[in-house]
Protein backbone atom coordinates (compact mmCIF):
# COMPACT_ATOMS: atom_id res chain seq x y z
CA UNK A 1 0.00 0.00 0.00
CA UNK A 2 3.02 2.37 0.77
CA UNK A 3 4.13 1.58 -2.50
CA UNK A 4 1.26 2.61 -4.26
CA UNK A 5 0.65 5.56 -2.45
CA UNK A 6 3.99 6.85 -3.40
CA UNK A 7 3.12 5.81 -7.46
CA UNK A 8 5.75 2.69 -7.43
CA UNK A 9 5.79 -0.57 -8.44
CA UNK A 10 6.68 -3.96 -6.03
CA UNK A 11 8.98 -6.81 -6.68
CA UNK A 12 7.60 -10.02 -4.93
CA UNK A 13 10.25 -12.45 -4.80
CA UNK A 14 9.86 -16.08 -3.46
CA UNK A 15 9.42 -19.70 -3.86
CA UNK A 16 5.91 -20.56 -5.61
CA UNK A 17 2.98 -21.36 -3.92
CA UNK A 18 3.30 -18.77 -0.49
CA UNK A 19 0.20 -16.53 -2.35
CA UNK A 20 1.86 -14.11 -3.86
CA UNK A 21 -0.24 -13.40 -7.05
CA UNK A 22 -3.46 -14.41 -4.64
CA UNK A 23 -2.27 -11.04 -2.52
CA UNK A 24 -1.80 -9.04 -5.80
CA UNK A 25 -5.65 -9.85 -7.46
CA UNK A 26 -7.12 -9.47 -4.38
CA UNK A 27 -5.10 -6.00 -3.21
CA UNK A 28 -6.04 -4.96 -6.88
CA UNK A 29 -10.33 -6.08 -6.50
CA UNK A 30 -10.09 -4.18 -3.05
CA UNK A 31 -8.57 -0.46 -4.71
CA UNK A 32 -10.95 -0.88 -7.88
CA UNK A 33 -8.17 -0.59 -10.44
CA UNK A 34 -8.51 -2.64 -13.69
CA UNK A 35 -6.28 -5.57 -13.49
CA UNK A 36 -4.34 -7.94 -15.95
CA UNK A 37 -2.11 -10.73 -15.19
CA UNK A 38 0.08 -12.24 -17.07
CA UNK A 39 1.65 -15.43 -16.60
CA UNK A 40 5.30 -14.73 -18.28
CA UNK A 41 7.07 -17.78 -19.98
CA UNK A 42 9.47 -17.83 -22.40
CA UNK A 43 7.22 -17.99 -25.33
CA UNK A 44 5.59 -14.45 -24.47
CA UNK A 45 6.15 -11.87 -26.89
CA UNK A 46 7.30 -7.86 -26.28
CA UNK A 47 4.17 -7.05 -28.60
CA UNK A 48 1.97 -9.37 -26.06
CA UNK A 49 2.74 -6.67 -23.66
CA UNK A 50 3.07 -3.60 -25.73
CA UNK A 51 0.43 -4.25 -28.45
CA UNK A 52 0.35 -4.35 -32.28
CA UNK A 53 -1.38 -3.58 -35.38
CA UNK A 54 -3.40 -5.71 -37.27
CA UNK A 55 -4.53 -5.21 -41.15
CA UNK A 56 -8.06 -5.18 -41.34
CA UNK A 57 -9.78 -5.41 -44.69
CA UNK A 58 -13.19 -3.71 -44.24
CA UNK A 59 -11.61 -0.61 -43.32
CA UNK A 60 -8.05 -0.93 -45.74
CA UNK A 61 -5.47 -0.28 -42.68
CA UNK A 62 -3.99 -1.25 -40.04
CA UNK A 63 -5.32 -0.77 -36.38
CA UNK A 64 -3.53 -0.94 -33.77
CA UNK A 65 -4.73 -3.26 -31.15
CA UNK A 66 -3.94 -2.75 -27.01
CA UNK A 67 -1.73 -5.00 -25.35
CA UNK A 68 -2.00 -6.12 -21.69
CA UNK A 69 -0.36 -3.22 -20.06
CA UNK A 70 -3.26 -1.01 -20.82
CA UNK A 71 -4.86 -1.32 -17.41
CA UNK A 72 -4.15 0.52 -14.10
CA UNK A 73 -2.36 -2.80 -12.46
CA UNK A 74 -0.44 -4.99 -13.92
CA UNK A 75 0.18 -8.15 -12.51
CA UNK A 76 3.37 -9.85 -13.85
CA UNK A 77 3.40 -13.24 -12.70
CA UNK A 78 7.21 -15.18 -12.59
CA UNK A 79 8.30 -12.66 -14.71
CA UNK A 80 11.73 -13.58 -14.55
CA UNK A 81 10.67 -16.63 -16.41
CA UNK A 82 10.53 -14.26 -19.39
CA UNK A 83 13.10 -13.97 -22.25
CA UNK A 84 15.09 -10.75 -21.58
CA UNK A 85 13.64 -9.22 -24.63
CA UNK A 86 10.23 -9.97 -23.09
CA UNK A 87 11.65 -8.44 -19.89
CA UNK A 88 12.91 -4.97 -21.71
CA UNK A 89 9.42 -4.35 -23.17
CA UNK A 90 7.71 -3.11 -19.78
CA UNK A 91 11.28 -0.58 -19.17
CA UNK A 92 9.18 2.42 -20.85
CA UNK A 93 6.21 1.78 -19.00
CA UNK A 94 7.22 1.26 -15.72
CA UNK A 95 9.54 4.29 -15.60
CA UNK A 96 7.31 6.85 -18.29
CA UNK A 97 4.17 5.20 -18.02
CA UNK A 98 4.02 5.04 -21.98
CA UNK A 99 4.37 2.21 -24.47
CA UNK A 100 6.17 2.84 -28.20
CA UNK A 101 4.92 1.10 -30.76
CA UNK A 102 5.67 1.47 -34.62
CA UNK A 103 7.09 4.81 -33.86
CA UNK A 104 4.18 5.49 -31.95
CA UNK A 105 4.52 6.46 -28.08
CA UNK A 106 0.66 6.14 -26.55
CA UNK A 107 -0.16 6.95 -22.56
CA UNK A 108 -1.05 4.37 -20.00
CA UNK A 109 -4.16 4.38 -17.70
CA UNK A 110 -3.67 6.61 -14.91
CA UNK A 111 -2.71 5.31 -12.18
CA UNK A 112 -0.81 2.59 -13.84
CA UNK A 113 1.30 0.34 -11.21
CA UNK A 114 3.50 -2.84 -11.89
CA UNK A 115 3.38 -5.73 -9.15
CA UNK A 116 5.64 -8.72 -10.33
CA UNK A 117 6.45 -11.91 -8.53
CA UNK A 118 9.76 -14.01 -9.49
CA UNK A 119 10.85 -17.28 -8.60
CA UNK A 120 13.99 -17.74 -6.80
CA UNK A 121 17.43 -17.72 -9.52
CA UNK A 122 19.13 -20.72 -9.80
CA UNK A 123 15.32 -22.52 -10.89
CA UNK A 124 14.47 -24.62 -13.88
CA UNK A 125 13.58 -21.38 -16.80
CA UNK A 126 14.29 -18.89 -14.63
CA UNK A 127 16.60 -15.54 -16.36
CA UNK A 128 17.44 -12.45 -14.13
CA UNK A 129 15.76 -9.46 -14.31
CA UNK A 130 18.37 -6.68 -15.77
CA UNK A 131 19.77 -4.17 -13.12
CA UNK A 132 17.91 -1.33 -15.00
CA UNK A 133 14.49 -3.04 -14.50
CA UNK A 134 15.03 -4.20 -10.58
CA UNK A 135 15.96 -0.63 -10.05
CA UNK A 136 12.34 0.75 -11.60
CA UNK A 137 10.55 -1.40 -8.79
CA UNK A 138 10.51 1.01 -5.90
CA UNK A 139 10.28 -1.74 -3.04
CA UNK A 140 11.19 -5.69 -3.07
CA UNK A 141 9.97 -7.89 -0.39
CA UNK A 142 9.43 -11.34 0.61
CA UNK A 143 6.57 -13.28 1.93
CA UNK A 144 7.87 -16.29 3.46
CA UNK A 145 6.24 -19.28 4.66
CA UNK A 146 3.42 -18.21 7.24
CA UNK A 147 3.63 -19.14 10.86
CA UNK A 148 2.33 -23.01 12.10
CA UNK A 149 -0.25 -21.64 13.71
CA UNK A 150 -1.52 -19.19 10.24
CA UNK A 151 -0.94 -21.85 8.52
CA UNK A 152 -3.05 -24.50 10.25
CA UNK A 153 -5.78 -22.09 10.78
CA UNK A 154 -5.25 -22.06 6.61
CA UNK A 155 -5.70 -26.19 6.68
CA UNK A 156 -8.71 -26.00 8.27
CA UNK A 157 -10.50 -23.34 6.94
CA UNK A 158 -10.12 -24.47 3.15
CA UNK A 159 -14.03 -25.00 2.81
CA UNK A 160 -14.60 -21.89 4.09
CA UNK A 161 -12.28 -19.58 2.50
CA UNK A 162 -13.97 -16.77 0.64
CA UNK A 163 -13.23 -16.52 -3.09
CA UNK A 164 -11.21 -13.24 -4.22
CA UNK A 165 -13.89 -12.59 -6.90
CA UNK A 166 -16.65 -11.82 -4.03
CA UNK A 167 -13.68 -9.00 -2.81
CA UNK A 168 -15.51 -5.50 -3.06
CA UNK A 169 -13.67 -1.95 -3.93
CA UNK A 170 -12.73 -0.23 -1.18
CA UNK A 171 -11.30 2.79 -3.09
CA UNK A 172 -11.44 3.64 -6.56
CA UNK A 173 -9.31 5.48 -9.08
CA UNK A 174 -9.78 8.97 -8.08
CA UNK A 175 -9.80 8.88 -4.29
CA UNK A 176 -6.37 6.77 -4.35
CA UNK A 177 -4.95 9.89 -6.83
CA UNK A 178 -6.07 12.35 -4.11
CA UNK A 179 -4.63 9.89 -1.28
CA UNK A 180 -1.31 10.40 -3.74
CA UNK A 181 -1.06 13.80 -4.01
CA UNK A 182 -1.72 14.35 -0.01
CA UNK A 183 1.01 12.04 0.36
CA UNK A 184 3.17 14.28 -1.88
CA UNK A 185 2.60 17.38 0.56
CA UNK A 186 3.54 15.84 3.65
CA UNK A 187 6.81 17.66 5.06
CA UNK A 188 10.48 16.47 4.92
CA UNK A 189 12.78 18.00 7.27
CA UNK A 190 16.11 19.27 5.97
CA UNK A 191 17.73 17.03 8.39
CA UNK A 192 15.22 13.80 7.52
CA UNK A 193 17.14 14.52 3.70
CA UNK A 194 20.84 14.46 5.16
CA UNK A 195 19.94 11.46 6.85
CA UNK A 196 18.41 9.66 4.54
CA UNK A 197 20.66 10.68 1.96
CA UNK A 198 23.70 9.77 4.52
CA UNK A 199 21.59 5.92 4.57
CA UNK A 200 21.78 5.46 0.49
CA UNK A 201 25.03 6.86 0.01
CA UNK A 202 27.28 4.60 2.99
CA UNK A 203 26.17 1.51 0.55
CA UNK A 204 28.17 2.84 -2.60
CA UNK A 205 31.25 2.30 -0.37
CA UNK A 206 30.97 -0.52 1.76
CA UNK A 207 33.31 -3.08 1.83
CA UNK A 208 30.97 -5.92 1.57
CA UNK A 209 29.20 -4.37 -1.48
CA UNK A 210 30.32 -4.39 -5.20
CA UNK A 211 27.13 -2.32 -6.43
CA UNK A 212 25.56 0.41 -4.46
CA UNK A 213 21.90 2.01 -4.66
CA UNK A 214 21.44 4.44 -7.04
CA UNK A 215 20.15 8.21 -6.89
CA UNK A 216 16.77 6.57 -7.90
CA UNK A 217 16.83 4.54 -4.56
CA UNK A 218 17.34 8.23 -2.90
CA UNK A 219 13.95 9.29 -4.41
CA UNK A 220 11.96 6.19 -4.01
CA UNK A 221 13.11 6.44 0.23
CA UNK A 222 11.88 9.72 0.28
CA UNK A 223 8.56 8.92 -1.62
CA UNK A 224 7.94 5.99 0.68
CA UNK A 225 8.70 7.67 3.71
CA UNK A 226 6.31 10.14 3.40
CA UNK A 227 3.74 7.42 2.05
CA UNK A 228 4.54 5.76 5.73
CA UNK A 229 4.17 8.71 7.70
CA UNK A 230 0.55 9.72 5.97
CA UNK A 231 -0.69 6.00 6.74
CA UNK A 232 0.07 6.80 10.48
CA UNK A 233 -1.87 9.80 10.71
CA UNK A 234 1.06 12.66 10.62
CA UNK A 235 1.79 15.26 7.88
CA UNK A 236 5.69 14.99 8.37
CA UNK A 237 8.55 12.29 8.37
CA UNK A 238 10.52 11.21 11.12
CA UNK A 239 13.51 8.81 11.41
CA UNK A 240 11.61 6.02 12.07
CA UNK A 241 9.32 6.27 8.89
CA UNK A 242 12.94 6.24 6.89
CA UNK A 243 14.61 2.86 8.90
CA UNK A 244 11.33 1.04 8.19
CA UNK A 245 11.59 1.56 4.51
CA UNK A 246 15.13 1.41 4.12
CA UNK A 247 15.59 -2.38 3.66
CA UNK A 248 12.54 -2.29 1.14
CA UNK A 249 13.98 -0.13 -0.92
CA UNK A 250 17.57 -0.69 -0.70
CA UNK A 251 17.50 -4.29 -0.57
CA UNK A 252 17.10 -4.81 -4.62
CA UNK A 253 19.54 -2.28 -5.30
CA UNK A 254 23.02 -3.53 -4.05
CA UNK A 255 25.13 -6.25 -5.10
CA UNK A 256 26.83 -8.35 -3.01
CA UNK A 257 31.06 -8.64 -3.82
CA UNK A 258 33.23 -12.19 -3.32
CA UNK A 259 33.74 -11.04 0.03
CA UNK A 260 30.30 -10.89 1.33
CA UNK A 261 29.88 -14.36 -0.27
CA UNK A 262 32.48 -16.25 1.34
CA UNK A 263 31.62 -14.30 5.23
CA UNK A 264 27.49 -15.43 4.01
CA UNK A 265 26.88 -11.99 4.66
CA UNK A 266 23.50 -11.03 3.24
CA UNK A 267 21.57 -8.08 2.08
CA UNK A 268 19.19 -7.18 5.44
CA UNK A 269 22.39 -7.80 7.79
CA UNK A 270 24.58 -4.98 5.65
CA UNK A 271 21.63 -2.95 5.54
CA UNK A 272 21.14 -2.78 9.42
CA UNK A 273 24.57 -2.63 9.90
CA UNK A 274 24.13 1.11 8.04
CA UNK A 275 21.16 1.42 9.69
CA UNK A 276 23.02 1.17 12.94
CA UNK A 277 26.10 3.32 11.46
CA UNK A 278 24.62 6.31 10.44
CA UNK A 279 23.14 8.79 13.31
CA UNK A 280 19.52 9.58 13.47
CA UNK A 281 18.80 13.58 13.98
CA UNK A 282 17.59 14.92 16.57
CA UNK A 283 13.40 14.84 16.63
CA UNK A 284 11.50 18.50 17.97
CA UNK A 285 13.94 20.44 16.02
Amino acid sequence: MIAILAGGHVLLEDMPGVGKTTMAVAFSKSMGLECRRVQFTPDVMPSDLTGFSIYQREKGEFVYQKGSLFCNLLLADELNRASPKTQSALLEAMEERTVSVEGITRALPSPFFVIATQNPYGGAGTNYLPEAQVDRFMVSMSLGYPDFESELLMAKSIEQRQSISNLGPAADETLLMEMQRDVGRVFVSEAIYRYLLELVTKTRDHPYLERGASPRATIALVKTAKADAWLKGRDFVIPADVTEQYRYVIGHRIALNTAARMERKGRDEIGEEILKSVEKPPMGK
